[in-house]
Order: structure tokens, then sequence, then C-alpha cells
């Protein structure tokens, strides 16, 4: 069975045949070059404070938790599905969070543990509403999205929670370790296992083989239903994650905290499929895209723009991300 699945997997997420016009070229580099061009016209307009260490660290810094979210979310793409509740987990993981340690006595690690726990339960009922059930995964994830934020509200009544004494919690996201910021490590690992989980796992693999064609993995053998679970309940998981540790940046969990990551990962995700795989979501093309917002973001922020220029810049990249990634699919299989 496991063989098969990876055999089957591997067949799936590679093109039939290398197209053979200038879409295959954008489908592969387009991110990277916007990513290139972004960073040179940067350093040539800003060369005192844009290409030096500190804001190298600072763009990083600014984009982990977006990259955890962003590559968790990364996994229900791959299998086929949509999951519109990231931002509501994550910022309702940050509350219940900071409820346990504020009302319960709960320890640091012993809450975050919680969260997590709270956001792939979300993503087991995402997973069952949509494949027992059958609803269609952006009606049924916006819905249990829906449900959560009543939670939030229900645990911290619409205000924020704040800690009394935040230091020990501040220390996770606001340490460093020779210099660099804990949040950078943690995102690098988090690409780590994930791309590890993604590409050298049955798991991973069958996720690939189910999204690039669900009929065939279940006429091999998979249980496409379970695989398409563990997905959401990857996504659930880091959300949960980012949100507490957003949480921890101001010692606090606001009930809206995380919500704004659900466009940026969406934005993320589907730009990164421009990145060496002809429309294909993966890990590192998520990564890619997430620091291009970082990146475009902080060039925002350096030349002075109003931050209404963010939202034109995300929603752009967005449309950009789907539209060489529906081109660069339908010519890499033509």
């Amino acid at each position: 069975m496991a063989n098969v699945a990876r055999d089957f997997a591997k067949g799936q997420s590679r093109p039939v045949r290398p197209p053979s016009d200038g879409w295959g070229f954008v489908g592969r580099y387009g991110a990277l070059l916007v990513l290139a061009a972004l960073i040179i016209v940067m350093a040539v307009l800003q060369p005192d404070t844009f290409p030096t260490k500190s804001n190298l660290i600072n763009v990083l810094n600014q984009s982990a938790l977006t990259a955890i979210v962003s590559m968790g979310l990364t996994f229900p793409l791959i299998a086929g599905d949509f999951d519109l509740s990231v931002g509501y987990v994550g910022s309702c993981g940050g509350v219940i969070a900071c409820q346990l340690m504020v009302a319960s006595g709960f320890s640091i690690a012993e809450a975050f543990a919680v969260a997590v726990a709270f956001g792939g339960l979300v993503g087991v009922v995402n997973g069952l509403v949509v494949t027992k059930i059958g609803v269609n995964p952006l009606v049924a994830t916006l819905g249990v999205g829906t449900l959560v934020v009543g939670i939030n509200y229900a645990i911290a009544g619409g205000t924020p929670v704040a800690l009394a004494h935040p230091l020990p919690f501040l220390n996770l996201t606001l340490g460093k370790l020779l210099g660099v910021p804990y949040p950078i490590y943690v995102m690098f690992a988090f690409a780590l296992v994930l791309w590890t989980v993604l590409n050298r796992t049955v798991a991973g693999q069958s996720m690939q083989a189910v999204g690039g064609n669900p009929v065939a993995a279940r006429l091999s053998g998979l249980h496409v239903d379970r695989v398409r679970v563990i997905a959401f309940v990857i996504a659930g998981a880091c959300a949960a994650v980012a949100g507490v540790l957003l949480a921890s940046t101001s010692g606090q969990a606001a009930s809206d905290g995380a919500d704004g990551y659900l466009l940026t990962a969406f934005a993320a995700c589907f730009f990164g499929t421009a990145v060496l795989s002809n429309g294909q979501f993966h890990i590192v093309g998520t990564l890619v895209g997430v620091l291009t917002i970082g990146v475009g973001f902080n060039a925002i922020a350096l030349i002075g723009l109003a931050t209404y220029y963010q939202f034109l810049f995300q929603g752009g990249l967005l449309l950009v991300g789907v539209g060489v990634g529906t081109f660069a699919r339908r010519h890499a299989h033509a």
C-alpha cells in the first residue's frame, strides 16, 4: 500500500511533460523573479536601510508567524481543498492559551499544548464536515470558522485577555539566540519538518496523490477521506501555533488578532505555485510567497506609503499567483 501511494503520488505531482512556451518558465521561476526584482529595486531606492542585516532579520521576523499559518494551509490546498478558518483558529488559539494561563493557572507549555490540540480538533471537524457530510470546503470551513469565532467571544467576551506577569510568555517571541529572534528559528524548523512530511512520508505523498486525482487515488487503495482530514488537522494546528506566538508578542490575546492571516496565507500559497513547480502547491513555494509579501510590506513601510498599499499589494499578489498557477497547470498538462 505504501509503495503504491508513493509511486502514484510521484506520478501525479509532476507535469506530464515540460511546457514548451513561456508559461513554463513563468510557472517555474515567475515568483523568484518578482522577489528578486523587489529586492533589487529596494536596494537601489533605499541603499542605507533596506540591504542591511538588521532589516533582513526584521523582514524574516515579521514573516515568521505568517509563514507558519501559510505552510499549514498548504496541506489542504495540496489535497484539493480550501480552509477559510485558519485565521479564526489562530485568534481563538491565542485567546484559549492566555485564558488558561490567567484563569486556570496553566503553565505556558500546558496552555500552548491545549491551544494546538484545539486547532487540530477544529481541523478534524473541518475534515469530517467536508468528507463525511459532503459540504463544499469553502462553505464548511467558513461555517466552522464562524463557530470558532463564537467560541472565541464566549471565552474572552470580545476583549483582550492579558497576562498579569507576561515576561516569560513574551520571551517566546521577543527572545533572541545569537542575535536572531526565536520566531525565525521556529519558522525554518516548521519549514523543514513540514517539507519532510510532505515529500518524505507516505502521508505527504498520499496528499499529493489525492490532490492530483482523488478518483485514481481511491482506486489505488488510498483512504482519501482520511488523507483530507489529516491535511485539515495540520492546517488547524499550525494556525493555533501562530496564534499563541502572536499573543506572546504583546503578552495578551485579542479576539481578532490572527484573523488577518487568512488573506496573507492564501496570497503566499498561490503565489508560491510559481516557484519551481509549474503551478503546484509546495512548502518551498509557500515560503517564498511569504517572504515576497514580507519584502513588499517592508518596502511599503520604508518608502513611506500609506497602509492601504499593503492590501493592494497583497491582493494583486494573490491574483497573480492564481493566474500564473492556472496557466502553468493548464500548459503543463496540455
